[in-house]
């Protein structure tokens, strides 16, 4: 990295010393979403052990708290995958890395095929997705993401939240099927769908790119994308709650 290569051109004492302090400085923009998620820790437990996906490892769930939850998640990811389509547009614009376009458009060709699997699931479940009204947090978290759409919400924030947003999933679904976890069979193959190695890599992914944009940000974008990232966390608890049929 450009940190690493300044450091290794310098050899006197006075010189590292004063590398050291801008590595500092890079490290610590490096790993911003890993500060912010030490400083906000009590939040993102709440959003990635929730009651909801905790009574799904422990096989207490309700499973009509389930069907709550699949039925609105549905109407969710029908409003996400125009949000991912603008972050498409946002990183073909503002994006330094072209391996951007290519991350954000995988994502795109799975939403495709989860928009599928809510329909089957759905049927399985006798949930009809036709007739299911969206709930008063699912409007609001909807119209959050509609907000983070518009051309003057900068690249740097709006990929913030897309990691956010995907890594609450995938840490939610990949604790049900950790060592331990009695998941009722009929719920595995949702837990594998978003709990799975293959979408942490993307998550993982997700969250380098980030990093990247957040460490050459000014501190205004870096502000308003940590409020974005807890935003994000404060909807996803209550999308949870409202799953568990709480208000």
């Amino acid at each position: 990295t450009q940190c690493s290569q300044r450091k290794n051109k310098y050899s006197t004492a006075k010189e590292k010393e004063g590398v050291e302090k801008k590595m500092e400085g890079c490290n610590e923009k490096m790993l911003m979403i890993q500060k912010w998620l030490n400083q906000h820790n009590e939040l993102y437990t709440s959003a990635t052990r929730h009651p909801f996906t905790l009574s799904i490892r422990d096989g207490s769930v309700d499973l009509s708290a389930f069907k709550r939850w699949l039925g609105q998640d549905y109407i969710f990811v029908r409003a996400f995958v125009p949000f991912v389509a603008s972050l498409l547009l946002k990183a073909w614009k503002e994006s330094d890395d072209d391996s951007d376009i290519e991350v954000i458009l995988g994502g795109m060709a799975a939403l495709n095929d989860e928009v599928s699997w809510f329909k089957r699931e759905a049927s399985k479940w006798s949930v009809s997705l036709s007739s299911t009204v969206p709930q008063k947090t699912n409007l609001e978290y909807c119209r959050f993401l509609e907000s983070l759409m518009s051309p003057e919400v900068d690249y740097t924030i709006a990929v913030t939240a897309f990691w956010a947003i995907e890594a609450v999933y995938q840490e939610s679904y990949a604790h049900c099927l950790s060592d331990g976890s009695k998941t009722p069979e009929e719920l595995k193959e949702t837990c594998q769908r978003w709990g799975n190695d293959g979408f942490g890599q993307y998550c993982h992914t997700l969250q380098n790119i980030a990093n990247r944009r957040l460490e050459k940000s000014p501190e205004d974008i870096i502000s308003k994308a940590e409020a974005t990232v807890m935003r994000v966390l404060e909807y996803e608890v209550e999308f949870w709650n409202m799953s568990r049929g709480e208000t």
